[in-house]
């Protein structure tokens, strides 16, 4: 599925990309994790046997632990994608399993949190009734904002063990980085 709505560019996207650019990776590491099962319920309701994108989000999970390697996570993660391809043509299921690949693969680098928006958002339109899609990306896009406040404010209170490469609050946010290096390329 490459039928993708939304893109860095978007203009109803800056708030959140504004918001997920100022945070600490195992924030957003926190934020993905907690807003992709919402998101996977669409998946879950129509192939509810199939569970590599579930797995795959839990296999993120023991990941940002350190509960397993990466080789392992990044494995649990294309599993979510090949369940997002097995189930062409349903466009909602597949942006759904391709957003919980992208939360997983958050633990990895933070500049897939926001693939977890645009196919969130894509999925919750594809699955809902064309003429409320406005309606739709703004109620989704207030969600994902705010569950992502609740995370800013909350991260260093949640009792967890995080793995040692989401202890470094030393290392400059990538989505943060990504923006910048775009607007060199502009001058």
């Amino acid at each position: 599925m490459r039928k993708l709505l939304f893109s860095r560019e978007s203009d109803c996207i800056q708030p959140i990309r504004n918001l997920i650019e100022k945070q600490r990776h195992k924030t957003l590491v926190a934020w993905a994790l907690d807003c992709a099962p919402r998101v996977l319920e669409i998946f879950e309701k129509k192939y509810p046997e199939e569970q590599r994108p579930r797995q795959a989000l839990e296999t993120a999970a023991a990941w940002a632990r350190g509960e397993v390697k990466m080789p392992v996570a990044k494995k649990a993660i294309h599993t979510a994608h090949n369940a997002a391809t097995a189930v062409e043509g349903d466009y909602a299921a597949q942006a759904a399993a391709r957003a919980a690949g992208h939360a997983a693969a958050t633990v990895h680098v933070e500049t897939h949190a926001l693939g977890l928006v645009f196919y969130g958002l894509t999925a919750f339109i594809y699955a809902a009734d064309p003429n409320v899609a406005d309606d739709i990306v703004e109620k989704e896009l207030k969600w994902f904002y705010d569950r992502l406040i609740y995370w800013e404010a909350n991260i260093d209170k949640i009792d967890t063990i995080w793995a040692s490469f989401l202890m470094r609050d030393d290392v400059p946010n990538k989505e943060l980085l990504l923006r910048q290096k775009a607007e060199l390329k502009q001058k």
